[in-house]
């Protein structure tokens, strides 16, 4: 794909900016997909019921030789998802930074993931192998993809227009998710007119969000450009380029505190999105229909939710108001703890208060970050937030699993990461975004 230069984001005309944005937009409309169609909807317990089947008498499974129950296998398998991706973004990233080339890089990771979902058509049986394989490969690509299609935002975005261009990259990816689940929804309950088996609908819903990643990636691939950049040291491995970036950053800690308290808070709601169809499925009862109509409610109100805070932000500023949804957060995670079993109406009202937040503090997040990023190494500071938002994000699946294996119980899985938004709190409340802005050598919006 042909790779147009420029000499800095000065010399973009505001035709040519707005055109880049809107291709830029088409990215979360592509990939958000995968996100909801496979790794919040069909993937956990369509992968759980897998490993149940290939399960000994006691109700483990052996990766490796490893007894793992297969009501974890899951979490676990996100967890090694983001060990890999741990160990590529920080190589890609600095890539990006030195040759200024990101377009060829988040083709090859964007269509890495869209293959690796659309092979999960051929999971069935009780290749659970396969399946944590294809979770692992795509899940590790979209993190690579979204840290190159993050680290565009400083780029393509004024300071004054960050949060608002945030927020429409998430409105977009959650009004494609709605979209998708609804075509979703109709081949699963209706699968017997359409000729199917419930496990070949779900494998066809699976794979049509691979095609659908693939097919939308093309646009912001012609729309977004390529930045010419200063000359870099080579990238290191995986690693030590990380610690490389760590130490960098650490010449700006504010930046590096507002790291940490995503890390915290984000964990928490990663979590919550991968595992949340299993403590419906397993722990309360709930049909596949019912969890699919919940999540379309959540993809509903995630689109007005982060059009609405990100409205907000432009009054109170976007620290407080992520602030504010982390409360929310925190007051609707405890009240799922307490859901009755096989009680749809309840987990409707759960998934409302999570998509009212869910958009909106994602989206604040990241262009709150964006602030934060010396000029010149977007791409490598956001390989760290991207590690931050799905790298690390093994942290709450691990607790998530083992919580599981220790009790046996989803409730008590489910209550134990109230203390991720508790601490993401505490910690972002520290933060002087004002200097933090001012540290790294970007303006300082009037109401940040």
């Amino acid at each position: 794909m042909d790779t147009d230069t420029v000499r800095s984001p000065a010399a973009d005309d505001s035709a040519g900016r707005r055109r880049e944005q809107r291709g830029w937009y088409f990215y979360d409309w592509a990939c958000s997909v995968y996100s909801t169609t496979v790794v919040t909807v069909f993937l956990g317990p369509y992968l759980t019921t897998v490993a149940e089947a290939a399960a000994d008498a006691d109700g483990f499974v052996h990766p490796l030789g490893v007894p793992v129950r297969a009501g974890s296998f899951f979490a676990y398998a996100v967890s090694l998802s983001v060990v890999v991706a741990v160990l590529v973004m920080p190589l890609v990233g600095a890539a990006a930074d030195r040759t200024g080339r990101k377009k060829p890089l988040l083709a090859a990771a964007a269509y890495t993931g869209a293959a690796a979902t659309a092979g999960m058509f051929f999971l069935d049986g009780d290749r659970y192998l396969l399946g944590g394989l294809l979770l692992v490969v795509a899940n590790a690509a979209q993190s690579v993809a979204m840290m190159l299609y993050n680290s565009y935002l400083p780029q393509i975005a004024r300071p004054e227009e960050r949060d608002a261009v945030s927020s429409r990259g998430w409105a977009f990816g959650y009004a494609a998710g709605a979209l998708v689940l609804v075509g979703n929804l109709v081949l699963y309950t209706g699968h017997d007119s359409f000729g199917v088996s419930e496990g070949m609908a779900v494998r066809i819903c699976l794979a049509s969000a691979g095609l659908w990643w693939g097919a939308f990636a093309l646009i912001p691939l012609r729309r977004l450009r390529d930045r010419r950049t200063p000359a870099r040291e080579a990238a290191l491995p995986g690693f030590r380029q990380l610690a490389a970036t760590i130490r960098d950053m650490r010449r700006h800690p504010l930046t590096l505190a507002f790291l940490l308290a995503y890390l915290a808070y984000n964990d928490g709601i990663q979590t919550v999105i991968s595992q949340a169809s299993v403590y419906g499925s397993k722990e309360l009862g709930l049909g596949q229909s019912t969890l699919i109509v919940a999540v379309l409610l959540v993809q509903v109100l995630a689109v007005a939710g982060a059009l609405l805070l990100g409205r907000l932000a432009r009054r109170y500023g976007a620290k407080r108001t992520i602030l504010g949804s982390l409360v929310a957060w925190t007051l609707t995670l405890a009240a799922g703890y307490f859901l009755p079993a096989g009680a749809p109406e309840w987990f409707f009202v759960l998934a409302a208060g999570i998509g009212l937040v869910l958009g909106g503090s994602q989206a604040l997040s990241r262009s709150l970050f964006s602030h934060l990023v010396p000029p010149g190494k977007e791409a490598e500071y956001f390989s760290a937030y991207e590690i931050s938002d799905r790298g690390l994000s093994w942290l709450g699946p691990l607790l998530f699993g083992l919580t599981y294996q220790l009790t046996g119980s989803y409730r008590d899985a489910i209550l134990s990461l109230v203390g991720f938004f508790v601490l993401g709190f505490v910690l972002l409340a520290r933060v002087p975004v004002h200097r933090a802005i001012a540290d790294a050598g970007n303006p300082v919006p009037q109401r940040i």
